[in-house]
């Protein structure tokens, strides 16, 4: 692992509101030997403006997205979503633009999930972490990691690498936790229906933690669980694989 090289994309949602995803992402990529850098000038993938129908927005910003990572020898970022955005949808959203077609054809073949990226390209089978005592854990497979990424059996191969992790099986782990980013805000009650549904499985799992590869859907599903007073409590993967280094996520 030696020699690898990433560029960070934190996200807005990390960036703006769970720093610490940010900082466990950096110091798990540390800790196995992969330089870590962080292009200053990085914004927004555009999958805000995309998903609100602000299309001239977001085609600006991926624009900036192309020119801030056009020489990124690899990029990680802490959301399936976000990768799903360049991944998937880049190619048609800046179609007009012939000449950055070849850029963008390189760029959604050199950017990762986390977690994809150290299972299927670093060939990471342990993490070599360990939590001081045994913890019950379910995983949500998040939408578009699991459906645009095949992101499935790599969070989990990592989280089982964890010595003190018993993953449980969480019914209808697939499906949707109800956020949808703008869907959750105009469907609020259909959301609401879906994620009363999600929570009552993860309560009918015991786990004491609830992970994903996404902080927006922990993010809802950290808020409704705070409001019903679960004791299971939600925790992004990257944070949690962190915590169980030597000096914890933060050291």
């Amino acid at each position: 692992m030696p020699g690898q090289k990433v560029s960070l994309f934190v996200t807005c949602l990390v960036d703006q509101f769970f720093p610490e995803v940010g900082e466990a992402t950096v110091r798990l990529l540390r800790h196995l030997g992969i330089e870590v850098d962080f292009p200053s000038d990085q914004t927004c993938c555009g999958q805000v403006a995309l998903n609100g129908g602000y299309r001239s927005h977001a085609v600006a910003v991926a624009r900036q997205f192309v020119e801030v990572f056009r020489d990124s020898e690899m990029i990680v970022a802490p959301s399936g979503s976000c990768v799903t955005t360049v991944f998937t949808h880049y190619p048609e959203l800046l179609h007009e633009y012939p000449e950055l077609a070849e850029e963008v054809e390189s760029l959604r073949n050199r950017t990762y999930e986390l977690s994809q990226y150290l299972v299927d390209v670093v060939g990471v089978e342990s993490i070599g972490a360990s939590l001081p005592k045994p913890t019950r854990v379910a995983y949500h497979d998040c939408c578009h990691a699991l459906r645009d990424l095949g992101v499935s059996s790599q969070p989990r191969q990592l989280l089982q690498s964890v010595e003190g992790i018993e993953l449980v099986d969480l019914t209808d782990s697939t499906n949707c936790c109800g956020f949808g980013g703008t869907f959750s805000v105009k469907y609020p009650e259909i959301s609401t229906a879906i994620l009363n549904e999600k929570l009552r499985n993860v309560e009918a799992s015991g786990a004491e933690i609830l992970t994903a590869v996404d902080a927006s859907c922990l993010m809802h599903m950290g808020g409704a669980m705070r409001r019903q007073t679960m004791e299971a409590r939600p925790m992004h993967i990257a944070e949690l694989l962190a915590s169980g280094l030597p000096g914890g996520a933060n050291a």
